[in-house]
């Protein structure tokens, strides 16, 4: 444990500052100014800039001047914390891994500029059209692409669609800028840039090329062929948990290495990124700071996303029906980490041989990793966004299992998890929120169904041909009637067959 600095020496974050802090953490050797931003990165959240910058800054202490930089974009008024804070520290911030023995510090200066749509929607698009951006980087939540789960299809009547799709010189949505620029660049004949996404899709990559070209086609089918035919849209493989920062962070971060840092973040000491080499605009040499380049990324994220996203909506959704406020105390419930590894060795026959990974060893990883104590995961953080996150993170594998004759019984019982988290209150009667796009109509449709979950299924669009599934929906069902009459740990104790 760091001794605490006192409070009068602390340092307020700048690029003034680093020679101060230097003797305290490691701060960046380069000089910023030399950096050109070769890349954009849409999305700058907690992820991004403990994940992807952190890769940049080790490869620019490694390249000094290079064109590899990051100019990070804020497209939601959400965003704007980000860009006070990051705008009032030269784009600086503090990146503490915290593992159950120690924490260590640096400060990564790898973004060198932070551009919020909402100020000044022209500067995004002259950005993304700039000759010296050759790729886009997207974290955008998996609800983000407008994907329509249940059929594939593009959710071309949302109200950001439409606006985009009618004002394109005023765009709001991440379809509407690239494309914005992308007309730009075409008719400047300058190259395209590649756009990568490093969100939890399988596919993600194939998602965001089907869904710019089919946006970029209703406003210009010219336009859409040719971005079809120039840019490239690698996959790939994202993976560091990373929660979301909170007052105790900025404090300890103060405290223990005496940074006055507006918006500092936190991460476990695990790192992983695997991407399909295709890049239509070069790209810097990151395997030389650990990336791993691959020409086939799916059984990667297939891993990553069936064994841990999943296993984090099953921590999420019964943690939060048994009263926990973190993922490390859920772990500590022996009753969860079963369930835990049981769907984990439900979910292995539906996964490919990965190259270099023993999947046991994957899997302890992860219990691991979950219940480290010092991450402080909140609960209400991996359990948002289920109507995005659960048709893409467990009921294809649902499908896989169905297609195998295999069991169900720890898949079926996330999804039902999630119908009793939808009805609003917890075991102990207190209030849930759901934090959902789509809250208005789940919460309606758990309210009515109750412990019936025919009312839920039957929301084609996430659920799509399962809700004919007989083995499915009576598993769902199951499980949901003894959630509802025996609560979360009666319901794990018995299908664990503990007594």
């Amino acid at each position: 444990m760091n001794s605490p600095i006192s409070p009068s020496s602390t340092i307020k974050l700048n690029e003034a500052a680093l020679s101060r802090l230097a003797d305290r953490v490691r701060v960046p050797q380069y000089d910023r100014h030399s950096v050109t931003n070769g890349i954009i990165h849409i999305g700058v959240g907690g992820f991004h800039r403990a994940h992807q910058a952190l890769y940049l800054d080790n490869y620019l202490q490694q390249h000094p001047g290079s064109k590899w930089g990051v100019c990070g974009v804020g497209l939601l008024e959400f965003d704007q914390r980000m860009r006070d804070a990051l705008q009032s520290q030269d784009c600086l911030y503090t990146l503490v891994e915290r593992s159950p023995e120690s924490d260590s510090a640096r400060v990564i200066g790898s973004i060198t500029q932070y551009l919020f749509a909402p100020d000044d929607r022209q500067a995004v698009i002259d950005a993304l059209a700039n000759p010296q951006c050759r790729i886009v980087t997207l974290t955008i939540t998996e609800g983000g692409y407008y994907y329509i789960e249940g059929s594939g299809e593009f959710d071309v009547n949302h109200p950001t669609i439409q606006h985009d799709l009618h004002h394109p010189d005023q765009p709001i949505g991440v379809y509407g800028f690239l494309t914005a620029a992308l007309a730009q660049r075409r008719q400047q004949g300058l190259p395209p840039f590649t756009v990568l996404s490093c969100d939890n899709l399988q596919g993600n990559g194939n998602i965001a090329r089907t869904m710019l070209t089919t946006f970029a086609r209703l406003q210009n089918p010219e336009l859409g062929d040719w971005i079809a035919a120039e840019v490239t849209f690698p996959n790939c493989m994202v993976d560091r948990i990373t929660p979301a920062t909170t007052p105790p962070d900025i404090a300890m971060v103060k405290e223990q290495f005496g940074i006055e840092d507006a918006f500092p973040v936190v991460a476990e000491p695990f790192l992983q990124w695997v991407v399909e080499d295709k890049f239509c605009a070069g790209r810097p040499e990151l395997e030389s700071v650990g990336v791993q380049f691959t020409d086939d990324v799916h059984p990667y994220e297939m891993m990553k996303i069936r064994l841990l996203n999943a296993s984090h909506l099953l921590i999420g959704y019964l943690g939060t029906l048994m009263g926990y406020t973190f993922v490390h105390e859920t772990m500590a419930d022996d009753l969860i980490r079963r369930a835990v590894e049981n769907l984990m060795e439900e979910v292995t026959p539906t996964l490919q041989p990965v190259s270099g990974i023993d999947l046991d060893d994957y899997k302890h990883t992860l219990i691991e990793r979950f219940a480290n104590p010092k991450i402080r995961d909140q609960l209400p953080r991996v359990s948002l966004n289920g109507s995005a996150k659960l048709p893409k993170w467990v009921l294809n594998t649902v499908r896989d299992k169905l297609q195998q004759h295999g069991a169900i019984d720890y898949l079926s019982l996330t999804v039902a998890a999630w119908f009793r988290y939808l009805g609003g209150q917890d075991d102990q009667g207190h209030g849930i929120t759901v934090d959902d796009p789509m809250a208005d109509i789940l919460t309606q449709q758990a309210r009515a169904g109750g412990s019936d979950p025919r009312s839920l299924l039957s929301l084609t669009e996430l659920f799509g041909d399962l809700s004919q599934s007989s083995p499915f929906v009576e598993a769902v069902a199951n499980h949901l009637h003894q959630l509802y009459e025996l609560g979360a740990k009666k319901t794990l104790s018995q299908l664990l067959q503990v007594h």
